[in-house]
Protein backbone atom coordinates (compact mmCIF):
# COMPACT_ATOMS: atom_id res chain seq x y z
CA UNK A 1 0.00 0.00 0.00
CA UNK A 2 1.46 3.35 -0.99
CA UNK A 3 2.25 6.01 1.70
CA UNK A 4 1.15 9.16 0.13
CA UNK A 5 -0.50 10.03 -2.95
CA UNK A 6 0.07 12.81 -5.46
CA UNK A 7 -3.15 14.35 -6.79
CA UNK A 8 -2.91 17.00 -9.47
CA UNK A 9 -6.91 18.93 -10.06
CA UNK A 10 -7.01 18.49 -14.01
CA UNK A 11 -10.65 19.85 -15.11
CA UNK A 12 -11.54 23.33 -13.63
CA UNK A 13 -14.50 24.62 -12.14
CA UNK A 14 -17.28 25.08 -14.42
CA UNK A 15 -19.77 22.46 -14.40
CA UNK A 16 -18.56 20.71 -11.41
CA UNK A 17 -21.21 20.01 -9.23
CA UNK A 18 -21.51 21.20 -5.29
CA UNK A 19 -20.25 17.52 -3.55
CA UNK A 20 -17.60 17.24 -6.13
CA UNK A 21 -16.32 21.13 -5.27
CA UNK A 22 -16.55 20.49 -1.41
CA UNK A 23 -14.86 17.49 -1.55
CA UNK A 24 -11.89 18.91 -3.63
CA UNK A 25 -11.87 22.01 -1.43
CA UNK A 26 -11.10 19.52 1.26
CA UNK A 27 -8.28 18.20 -0.73
CA UNK A 28 -6.68 21.65 -1.16
CA UNK A 29 -7.67 21.19 -4.64
CA UNK A 30 -9.86 24.36 -5.38
CA UNK A 31 -8.26 25.31 -9.15
CA UNK A 32 -7.47 23.63 -11.76
CA UNK A 33 -3.91 22.64 -12.16
CA UNK A 34 -3.40 22.37 -8.48
CA UNK A 35 -1.46 19.83 -7.02
CA UNK A 36 -1.01 18.79 -3.21
CA UNK A 37 0.41 15.62 -1.30
CA UNK A 38 -1.81 13.73 0.84
CA UNK A 39 -0.89 11.11 3.38
CA UNK A 40 -2.43 7.48 2.77
CA UNK A 41 -5.56 6.87 5.28
CA UNK A 42 -8.77 5.23 5.47
CA UNK A 43 -10.25 8.06 3.60
CA UNK A 44 -8.27 9.40 1.22
CA UNK A 45 -8.72 7.08 -1.55
CA UNK A 46 -12.30 7.02 -1.02
CA UNK A 47 -12.34 10.92 -1.41
CA UNK A 48 -9.96 10.65 -4.40
CA UNK A 49 -12.45 7.79 -6.58
CA UNK A 50 -15.42 10.17 -5.21
CA UNK A 51 -13.68 13.48 -7.69
CA UNK A 52 -11.92 10.61 -10.04
CA UNK A 53 -13.95 12.37 -13.12
CA UNK A 54 -11.66 15.61 -12.16
CA UNK A 55 -8.53 14.69 -10.54
CA UNK A 56 -5.73 12.32 -11.37
CA UNK A 57 -3.39 10.69 -8.41
CA UNK A 58 -0.22 8.81 -8.22
CA UNK A 59 1.89 7.17 -5.42
CA UNK A 60 4.38 9.38 -4.77
CA UNK A 61 7.86 8.70 -5.06
CA UNK A 62 10.57 10.71 -3.03
CA UNK A 63 12.51 12.21 -6.18
CA UNK A 64 9.36 13.57 -7.54
CA UNK A 65 8.12 14.71 -3.82
CA UNK A 66 11.84 16.39 -3.83
CA UNK A 67 11.38 18.30 -7.19
CA UNK A 68 8.11 20.13 -6.12
CA UNK A 69 9.21 20.74 -3.08
CA UNK A 70 12.22 22.64 -4.23
CA UNK A 71 10.79 24.24 -7.32
CA UNK A 72 7.05 24.86 -6.58
CA UNK A 73 6.81 24.85 -2.84
CA UNK A 74 5.97 28.91 -1.46
CA UNK A 75 5.27 30.64 1.32
CA UNK A 76 2.33 33.31 1.83
CA UNK A 77 3.17 36.23 -0.23
CA UNK A 78 4.08 33.50 -2.86
CA UNK A 79 7.18 33.43 -2.05
CA UNK A 80 9.38 30.83 -2.45
CA UNK A 81 10.70 28.97 0.38
CA UNK A 82 14.46 29.26 1.52
CA UNK A 83 16.53 27.13 3.75
CA UNK A 84 16.23 29.00 6.92
CA UNK A 85 12.21 28.38 6.51
CA UNK A 86 12.94 24.35 5.92
CA UNK A 87 14.97 24.69 9.38
CA UNK A 88 12.37 26.23 11.25
CA UNK A 89 10.00 23.60 9.97
CA UNK A 90 12.63 20.72 11.57
CA UNK A 91 14.50 19.90 8.12
CA UNK A 92 17.93 20.32 6.94
CA UNK A 93 16.86 20.69 3.25
CA UNK A 94 14.18 19.97 0.82
CA UNK A 95 15.38 16.29 -0.36
CA UNK A 96 14.52 15.39 3.56
CA UNK A 97 11.09 17.20 4.09
CA UNK A 98 10.20 15.32 0.16
CA UNK A 99 11.45 12.09 1.50
CA UNK A 100 9.40 13.00 4.88
CA UNK A 101 6.17 13.92 2.43
CA UNK A 102 6.54 10.73 0.49
CA UNK A 103 6.67 8.49 3.33
CA UNK A 104 3.44 10.03 4.61
CA UNK A 105 5.07 11.14 8.00
CA UNK A 106 4.06 14.75 7.44
CA UNK A 107 1.17 16.82 5.26
CA UNK A 108 1.30 20.13 3.86
CA UNK A 109 -1.44 21.17 5.33
CA UNK A 110 0.48 20.95 8.58
CA UNK A 111 3.78 22.82 7.85
CA UNK A 112 1.88 25.97 8.31
CA UNK A 113 4.60 28.80 6.75
CA UNK A 114 4.24 26.70 3.64
CA UNK A 115 1.08 26.53 1.45
CA UNK A 116 -1.00 23.68 1.02
CA UNK A 117 -0.82 22.85 -2.45
CA UNK A 118 1.44 23.41 -5.61
CA UNK A 119 0.58 25.67 -8.35
CA UNK A 120 1.48 23.80 -11.59
CA UNK A 121 1.29 24.83 -15.14
CA UNK A 122 -0.18 23.01 -18.24
CA UNK A 123 1.85 20.75 -19.31
CA UNK A 124 4.92 21.38 -22.37
CA UNK A 125 3.75 19.60 -25.27
CA UNK A 126 0.17 19.04 -23.58
CA UNK A 127 -1.55 15.81 -22.72
CA UNK A 128 -0.80 12.63 -24.67
CA UNK A 129 -4.21 11.55 -23.95
CA UNK A 130 -7.87 12.38 -23.24
CA UNK A 131 -8.83 14.53 -19.93
CA UNK A 132 -11.97 13.70 -20.67
CA UNK A 133 -11.84 9.84 -19.68
CA UNK A 134 -10.20 7.49 -17.00
CA UNK A 135 -6.85 5.94 -17.47
CA UNK A 136 -8.53 2.97 -18.25
CA UNK A 137 -10.08 4.32 -21.07
CA UNK A 138 -7.13 6.26 -22.47
CA UNK A 139 -7.53 8.71 -20.62
CA UNK A 140 -5.70 10.57 -17.95
CA UNK A 141 -7.97 10.86 -14.96
CA UNK A 142 -8.44 8.66 -11.95
CA UNK A 143 -5.72 6.58 -10.60
CA UNK A 144 -2.85 7.15 -13.42
CA UNK A 145 0.70 5.23 -13.40
CA UNK A 146 2.12 7.69 -15.87
CA UNK A 147 1.13 10.88 -13.86
CA UNK A 148 4.45 11.69 -12.51
CA UNK A 149 6.20 12.71 -16.31
CA UNK A 150 3.26 14.81 -16.69
CA UNK A 151 3.82 16.32 -13.85
CA UNK A 152 7.61 16.72 -14.38
CA UNK A 153 6.32 18.47 -17.49
CA UNK A 154 4.24 20.83 -15.21
CA UNK A 155 6.63 22.27 -13.05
Amino acid sequence: MANAYLVVRIKGQADCPYWATHTMNLLKLDKKYRATILPAKDNTLGMLRKVQHYVSWIELDSTLAQELVEKKARKSGYQKITDEDLKELGFANAAELGTALAEGKTSLSKLKPLKPWFALAPPVHGFKRSTKKLYGQKGILGSNKELDTIVRRMI
